[in-house]
């Protein structure tokens, strides 16, 4: 069977599947960002950005965007109804103060144990932005990232190498692969991608991983 690895937006999708009616929900740089475009009609989840924007909608295009409308990452947004506007200290406050319910964030390795390293590459000089502040802040993190590099060499290990952003901090990891849930023995294969089996996926991952007794496909 012919084994297909999910896209960006795919990965966003399955993202926002997660989040529940009346949440508020922080969106990292990268994929993250895209689940605000996933939202069915209806559904009322709160989007806040470390910019001071609290409650935007899906990202928009060049031709429609307002420029003094924009997410962390700089990308032109929606207005939503109830849409307000806050200073930098208000925007950390909320997260410091445990007021935002869901971070989805990037990552560059997570460990079985749900470490997080999401900041820093050898030889490259960048920022942490607000990655630190969300994951001790908030009451759910969501990873989505490649299962591998582009070279293939895992993402998903027994130990993060790279400076860390959190330790035991990661609830649910979306990959291109696959979904791991956190449990109290470790991270556990949830579901695979289409033609993926949890052998394949165990074979690309730098550590041992559990697999649920319920693992199924992951449906969009």
């Amino acid at each position: 069977m012919e084994r297909f690895r999910l896209d960006k937006e795919s990965m966003a999708l399955r993202a926002a599947k997660e989040l529940e009616e009346g949440t508020c929900v922080n969106l990292g740089f990268g994929i993250p960002s895209l689940a605000a475009n996933y939202i069915p009609e209806g559904k009322h989840i709160t989007f806040q950005s470390e910019n001071g924007v609290v409650g935007y909608g899906e990202i928009t295009t060049a031709e429609e965007a307002d420029w003094d409308l924009v997410n962390a990452m700089g990308q032109p947004v929606t207005l939503s109804p109830g849409i307000s506007f806050v200073d930098h200290a208000e925007s950390f406050a909320m997260i410091r103060g445990g007021h935002v319910d869901v971070a989805v964030l990037g990552a560059l390795q997570v460990s079985r144990k749900g470490d997080l390293a999401s900041w820093a590459l050898p030889g490259c000089v960048g920022g942490m932005g607000g990655a630190m502040d969300l994951v001790m802040g908030v009451k759910k993190v969501i990873v989505t990232m490649t299962h591998t590099t582009s070279n293939g060499t895992p993402k998903v290990v027994k130990e993060c190498e790279l400076p860390l952003t959190g330790r035991a901090c990661v609830d649910l990891l979306i990959t291109d692969v696959a979904v791991l849930r956190m449990t109290p023995r470790g991270m556990q294969i949830a579901e695979v991608a289409p033609g993926w089996t949890p052998d394949e996926v165990q074979k690309i991952s730098g550590t041992e991983l559990g697999v649920a007794a319920d693992v199924s496909e992951i449906s969009l």
